[in-house]
């Protein structure tokens, strides 16, 4: 009975399927030879027939049924087409009743009969395809359509039919482009020949194929390795993660697609690499996967199937290049805040443009003054002012190692109420304040009023919240975001105020180096220190008057005291950070996101410890992030100590850190270190190592492993970016769609290997330095190169759902030509199939 018909129907109800048992084909027909010689002559017996219309195929052009659109209806009806080049395989007849028992088992209003059979001339019978709502190719390797027969599918999915594609019918009609184009990739030649357990990441909680899958999905399978990956051409919904299973020859690495979906050429295509083999039928979660797909492509229910594909945004450069000689554009691009009312305030740190002076000699009064700018950006006008300028230390400076400063203008932020009140915060380095011959300055957090006749800040209304002491004789680490939580309460991040040198780029904790008394080369005086705010990230909740309170549930009461004078400051929510140049805040969880720059030693030391991390962190309370004891999964460094701090000490205990420096008047016996969830180096993400019994890793590079593929570090800056939040009662066309709702944004200044992703995380784990589920690349969404955002270095959501990005420029300590605001924009629409396109039931 080889090449005999099997068909299966399954009703509503539970009908059982009649049919012949199907015996595996022998033949394998020589599908290119008909196309190529034969095509004309069957594309005139099928005209002869009725069946087809329009030219002649592999002439003018192909032939095309005449179908309804959309194909389908109410009685909704999926095809399974087995194919015929090949002997069967035990997972078709699996598949076969899989799908049989999905059409029979959902709930009433979407159930659906199915018909299999392997039969090619089914796609040239216009009665049978207008009453089907999706085809299931359950098929193997080869040519199994000729050219009619490719132009029936064709038709029923220009008709705004629906497609299913399983594993191995990625391999199917090899020589058609147009076939490609509706599964989306073919796979390497020998990927996929045995089933192997792997862990599938499972990005989209959206998609009715995975909204009811686990976030971290362990399941056995044969996974195929891509020719060229799909993402962003196609949208991904699962991938799989090569670490947890041997992918062999033609690995995709860390980006490995496994299922995916478009609206392709006026209908709908899923592709599911998995379900290779019977087993995986089997499985229930395997099951809800195939569900979901099968909802969409039958128009039973709606998906998005667009978010991830980079051709739906747009990148729009909005502010011009500076006046010669002038910041009217745009300052040193240092930090964006969107107002309620679509504006987008930008701030300048200090930097003038590369023609303007620069003072660095110490006895002259204006070293180091700058002018901190604050910018605003109208979209109903399009047009830029420059709301006000602060005399700022912050353009350079001068002495011991400094031909630079990191101070100025630092952060913004809009008050909770600012459509009533016009009050705009600022932190940033006053140059009034400067004290020349201690070579210290000060740093504060102001409140300003924004005149809201003349759009400028009223200067003489500023209200300085919150001041500490900064030195500035050696550069750097300022740090300067500013976010609130819903609770009105506003998180200030402070850099530690420390050199980068003096300590060969691992810890910065020695303890000699100092400027009339006061050490710049020991982070345990700042960032490890309970009673200095430097190195922190504060949270204080402001008072109409001007003034602040302390919330409750932050790290120190301000009231601890210890033997010997140690004293703590109440202002510190999290301790041990070394210069967060971004914070942000989701505000439906009040989750504190931020991102800090390591170190940098560009290796591990067996002697020192790690290499250089820049982290990321989700900090869902108060805690001590480690710096400078240990950085990324609590790896600790090397203590150095008074007489001679060239020569190591002991390791430190990440568990149980004391801070015992020369340079300490706060709490000698600190909090435990909280392990943070992205650390990154010049060799990769996520290092880690072999521990021994005390618990300090082998730092021998040859043993690393790598727990975050997706990046890899070199010239590294961390800038943390927003959660985004999907507003469904926004009728705003350019909102970026709710499939990123909930993920969290992470870059870095530069943009060659390092972050620019959209992350996953698992709430459960993300608070004690879970790692991230899935990490999704913006590279081709928040464009990089020369002429694109290279140098990224702030973005947050506005209220229409678009995104702000600022380009720093090319150079540093001023701006130039290519320091913009860019906005993107989404443009894509919304789920298909349109909603009068639904079966209604």
């Amino acid at each position: 009975m080889s090449g005999t018909e099997r068909t299966h129907s399954a009703s509503p109800t539970g009908t059982t399927r009649t049919g012949a048992t199907r015996t595996s084909p022998t033949r394998v027909r020589a599908r290119r030879r008909a196309r190529l010689a034969g095509a004309a002559v069957l594309a005139s017996a099928a005209l002869a027939t009725g069946l087809l219309t329009g030219p002649p195929a592999g002439a003018a052009g192909k032939a095309t049924l005449a179908l309804p659109s959309p194909p389908g209806g109410d009685e909704v009806k999926v095809l399974i087409y087995t194919g015929s080049t090949a002997p069967e395989s035990p997972a078709v007849n699996a598949g076969i009743e899989a799908i049989e028992k999905i059409g029979q088992s959902g709930p009433a209003g979407q159930r659906f009969t199915i018909e299999a059979t392997d039969k090619a001339k089914v796609f040239t019978n216009a009665t049978k395809l207008g009453k089907t709502n999706a085809v299931v190719f359950l098929t193997g390797p080869g040519d199994v359509l000729n050219a009619e027969q490719e132009a029936g599918l064709e038709a029923y999915i220009k008709a705004g039919g629906g497609f299913v594609g399983l594993n191995d019918a990625a391999r199917t009609e090899p020589y058609s482009d147009w076939y490609t184009g509706l599964i989306g990739a073919r796979p390497v030649e020998g990927s996929g020949a045995k089933a192997q357990r792997a862990t599938v990441e499972v990005g989209d909680r959206l998609n009715p194929a995975t909204k009811d899958l686990p976030l971290e999905w362990k399941h056995p399978d044969k996974w195929l390795n891509w020719q060229t990956n799909p993402s962003g051409k196609v949208h991904t919904v699962a991938r799989v993660r090569e670490s947890t299973y041997s992918p062999g020859a033609g690995a995709n690495g860390a980006d490995h697609p496994v299922s995916w979906c478009r609206d392709y050429d006026g209908g709908r295509s899923f592709y599911s690499a998995m379900g290779g083999t019977a087993d995986s039928f089997a499985e229930t979660d395997f099951r809800a996967h195939l569900r979901g797909a099968l909802l969409w492509t039958t128009r039973l229910v709606q998906a998005d199937c667009k978010a991830t594909i980079e051709s739906n945004y747009v990148a729009e450069r909005l502010t011009q290049p500076n006046k010669a000689g002038e910041n009217d554009q745009i300052g040193e691009p240092h930090g964006l805040v969107t107002a309620p009312d679509g504006r987008v305030f930008y701030i300048g740190r200090g930097g003038k443009d590369g023609s303007q002076p620069v003072v660095t000699d110490w006895n002259d009064p204006d070293v180091g003054k700058g002018e901190g700018e604050i910018h605003i950006y109208d979209p109903k006008t399009k047009q830029v002012t420059l709301a006000g300028k602060l005399s700022v230390f912050g353009n350079k400076g001068g002495g011991d190692e400094l031909v630079k400063v990191e101070e100025g203008l630092l952060g913004i932020a809009l008050d909770p109420r600012f459509e009533d009140n016009g009050w705009v915060y600022l932190h940033y380095t006053p140059h009034s304040k400067l004290d020349r011959d201690k070579q210290m300055a000060t740093r504060q957090v102001s409140r300003f009023t924004l005149d809201k006749k003349t759009n400028k800040l009223d200067l003489s209304s500023e209200k300085v919240l919150l001041s500490w002491p900064v030195q500035v004789h050696s550069c750097c680490h300022a740090g300067g975001g500013l976010a609130w939580d819903s609770h009105d309460n506003l998180y200030i991040a402070v850099g530690d105020n420390n050199s980068s040198q003096f300590s060969d780029g691992y810890s910065g904790n020695n303890p000699q180096p100092n400027y009339k008394g006061v050490s710049f080369a020991d982070a345990r005086r700042t960032a490890g220190n309970t009673n200095n705010l430097n190195g922190k990230i504060l949270r204080i909740h402001p008072e109409q008057d001007g003034t602040y309170t302390i919330p409750e549930g932050n790290l120190f009461t301000g009231k601890e005291t210890a033997e010997g004078g140690g004293k703590t400051r109440g202002e510190i929510y999290v301790m041990g950070v070394r210069n967060p140049a971004r914070i942000s805040i989701d505000k439906k969880t009040d989750t504190l996101y931020a991102g800090w720059v390591g170190p940098d030693a560009g290796a591990p030391s067996e002697t020192w410890g790690p290499a250089k991390y820049d982290t990321f962190a989700v900090i869902t309370k108060a805690s001590n992030r480690g710096w400078p004891y240990c950085m990324g999964n609590k790896q600790p460094y090397r203590d150095r100590n008074l007489p001679d701090p060239s020569k190591p000490l002991g390791w430190y205990d990440c568990d149980h850190p004391k801070n015992e420096s020369p340079n300490n008047d706060g709490l000698v016996n600190l909090p435990p270190v909280t392990g943070n969830n992205i650390w990154y180096s010049p060799q990769g993400g996520g290092p880690d190592y072999p521990r021994n019994a005390a618990g300090v890793p082998s730092y021998k590079q040859s043993e690393a492993t790598y727990k975050l593929p997706w990046l890899k570090g070199g010239g590294q800056a961390t800038m943390d970016g927003p959660v985004y939040r999907y507003d469904e009662n926004s009728a705003s066309s350019v909102k970026w769609p709710e499939y990123w709702d909930g993920k969290w944004f992470v870059g870095d200044f530069y943009d060659d290997t390092q972050p620019r992703h959209a992350v996953l995380m698992d709430p459960k784990t993300q608070g004690d330095g879970g790692l991230p589920v899935h990490a999704e690349s913006l590279r081709k969404i928040v464009p990089v190169g020369e002429n694109g955002i290279r140098n990224l270095m702030d973005w947050k959501f506005a209220p229409d759902g678009s995104l702000y990005v600022l380009d720093y420029g090319r150079g540093f300590f001023t701006s130039d030509s290519h320091s913009a605001l860019w906005r993107v924009t989404y443009k894509g629409g919304g789920p298909t199939p349109a909603a009068d396109q639904l079966v209604r039931r």
